[in-house]
């Protein structure tokens, strides 16, 4: 196991202004060490993760970090920057720059050293080594471990307090909390040591599992028993909810772990004293939401809906996108009709290319055949654990038998949550309890929603969704050029956030039970989702001289994000000028829209962008469209931040001697 950070990959004076900037500077550093292999496809992925959460923390550090194909072994660059740089933290910029790049498959070993590192950023005394030391290698060797750092100063919050007399001490309070973030690499481990410091500076005994990417070693049984609260600070569920059971739980997000330990520890005190308690352990009702709340925990009704409605999304997503680009491919090769062929298990022949294509077909149908129980079974885990799995399944199997569709889906898996969620309030003998989340639940939960959809809800639904179908079979001219446009809208104004996903769940559920309706709504909704990248790309070719030099490199990535249909490869443009960016990629992305259902294109893959133009309906109408509108948002970017340029000296060569206002 080669060294995670080596002095080449130092930088003492970052001369970056920006976090792009400073990610590229240090990313330059890890591909002259052969660590990574594409500058730009990593970048690429560092600026995704970034957009989801800002990676500056207190203390002036930031970790801009990410998994990326393009990283060949974990590896951590650092830059110490003078100036500081602005990564989102709220104390503000950071001048402690650490770049971590894991592998798409990293090994338990590496990213164990990476979460020791991530501790060891809240400590004052190592930050404070790191700003003193002046040779690169030192600092490197201080990072890996090899130096011990500087004692901690005398006040800080992460001294020990000094021991009391046991005679006299009360019992110590005592907490457990599960830390865990979407990345696992560094905010699940520096929430638990920021946890971990406020209660030793309080006096609170604290026990911490880290439910990261190195996988995570479940607390010891008595050590939550003899818990007084809970603390999740977290980002993505927290894994085998029920241990918790009976305990005060303050659920909230991962950053509040590592911003506001000693808020949420005062959080668990009050409610350890008010008496406020959950009840996992025997399959009932979820605990009470904290001080500040994650996205997927707590938070008002309409934020925990789309949670739910997304956490079905996520997990069916992959069915559409391998189960669509099967049957494309099988169109492709044997033709539409190769939809009907009798069934390969019965009649297949090696040498025929209809043979091969029906087999395709076929696999893909399979696929397809899983949407909708899928949407409906994640719908209701989301919401209510593993007890929902099988009702939510079973749910989304009749949504199929009594032609619901995709409606019918959504409304099964919000059924078989809420009903799993009022059968864990039921107060049972503790002998059950054992088999409440395993056999009872899903039993008396699954009767209800199998009730439920067969005899109440389940027909105006599926009437519902063939009205849908109908009105989508039946647009044409102005409806269908609105719907495109608004589809458009939503797909570019927030370039991968919730309302890009939500346009994206609403095409590809068509593809569950494609009909010609469907199908053009899949079209434009990824021809506008390539308008944003496409276009910046654009931009910065014909007027280089309105960019800075990092986001004409940004534009060269975004030629193939743009053509791949990766929304997200527009999104350092978007943060670094929002105001005149979103506007103009929006207006081309509605132009897209309208002019792709106005077309009548149609696609039936969820994803691919220009690699499955071969299969589309239309295909010269549709790049005709795609063109018209990145021309849209090419020419709206260039004219809006032409207008805010101030005067300057005639551009070198290479146009870095432009200067553009901030």
């Amino acid at each position: 196991m080669s060294e995670l950070i080596t002095a080449d990959l130092v930088d003492l004076d970052l001369s970056a202004e920006t976090k792009d900037a400073a990610a590229r500077s240090l990313a330059g550093r890890m591909v002259e060490a052969g660590r990574v292999t594409d500058l730009d496809g990593f970048l690429a992925d560092v600026a995704a993760r970034e957009a989801q959460m800002p990676t500056g923390l207190d203390g002036g550090i930031g970790i801009p970090h990410c998994r990326s194909e393009h990283v060949t072994e974990p590896t951590l660059a650092f830059g110490r920057s003078a100036g500081g740089i602005d990564f989102g933290a709220p104390d503000g910029p950071a001048d402690l720059v650490f770049l971590i790049a894991a592998p798409a498959g990293a090994d338990d070993d590496h990213l164990t050293i990476l979460s020791g590192l991530a501790r060891r950023l809240m400590d004052p005394g190592f930050t404070g080594a790191l700003r003193a030391e002046a040779d690169p290698g030192a600092a490197a060797a201080l990072i890996r471990g090899e130096e011990v750092p500087a004692a901690v100063p005398e006040g800080s919050a992460t001294r020990t307090p000094e021991p009391a007399d046991t005679d006299a001490a009360p019992e110590p309070f005592r907490i457990v909390a599960v830390t865990s973030c979407p990345t696992g690499i560094a905010h699940t481990y520096m929430a638990a040591e920021s946890l971990e410091a406020a209660a030793r500076a309080e006096g609170v005994v604290l026990d911490v599992e880290t439910q990261g990417s190195a996988g995570f070693e479940r607390l010891d049984p008595a050590v939550i028993a003899a818990a007084d609260a809970v603390i999740w600070a977290h980002d993505v569920d927290v894994r085998e909810k029920a241990r918790f059971g009976g305990k005060p739980v303050v659920d909230t997000g991962v950053k509040a772990g590592i911003n506001r330990p000693a808020e949420l520890i005062a959080e668990a005190r009050r409610k350890a004293e008010r008496g406020e308690i959950s009840r996992f352990a025997d399959g009932r009702d979820e605990a009470d939401s904290g001080t500040g709340g994650s996205a997927g925990a707590s938070g008002h009704f309409g934020v925990r809906l789309r949670t739910y409605l997304m956490s079905g999304v996520s997990y069916m997503v992959p069915f559409v996108a391998a189960g669509g680009l099967l049957i494309a491919l099988s169109f492709a090769i044997g033709g539409y009709e190769i939809a009907s062929a009798k069934s390969v298990a019965d009649h297949f022949v090696w040498g025929e290319a209809a043979s091969w294509a029906a087999l395709l077909n076929q696999i893909g149908t399979a696929a397809f055949g899983f949407l909708v129980p899928v949407l409906a079974g994640y719908i209701a885990y989301g919401m209510a654990d593993r007890p929902a799995l099988v009702p939510g399944f079973v749910g989304g199997a009749i949504a199929l038998t009594i032609d619901a569709g995709f409606l019918g889906g959504l409304v099964a898996g919000l059924l078989a949550g809420a009903a799993v969620m009022v059968i864990q309030r039921v107060k049972v003998h503790p002998t059950l309890r054992g088999i409440m989340p395993v056999l009872v639940i899903p039993l008396l939960a699954s009767i209800a929603v199998g009730f439920l959809m067969f005899i109440v809800v389940g027909k105006p639904i599926a009437s519902l969704q063939n009205a849908l179908t109908d009105w989508l079979n039946g647009l044409s001219g102005s409806n269908a050029v609105i719907l495109g446009v608004v589809l458009g809208l939503m797909m570019c104004f927030d370039m991968g956030g919730p309302l890009n996903k939500v346009a994206y769940a609403f095409a590809v559920g068509g593809l569950a039970d494609p009909t010609p309706g469907s199908l053009k709504v899949m079209a434009a909704v990824m021809a506008a989702g390539m308008v944003p990248p496409l276009a910046l790309a654009l931009a910065t070719t014909v007027r280089r001289g309105l960019f800075t030099a990092t986001e004409r490199e940004n534009g060269r990535a975004a030629w193939v994000l743009g053509a791949s249909f990766i929304t997200e490869g527009a999104i350092p443009f978007a943060a670094a000028d929002p105001l005149r960016v979103i506007p103009s990629v929006m207006a081309g992305g509605a132009v897209t829209g309208a002019l792709s259902m106005a077309f009548g294109c149609t696609l039936r893959a969820p994803h691919g962008g220009v690699f499955v133009v071969p299969l589309i309906g239309e295909p010269f109408l549709y790049l005709l469209a795609i063109a018209a509108g990145t021309a849209v948002s090419t020419a709206l970017v260039v004219v809006l931040k032409g207008m805010r340029r101030t005067p300057a000296p005639a551009p070198a060569e290479d146009g870095s001697g432009v200067t553009v206002a901030a």
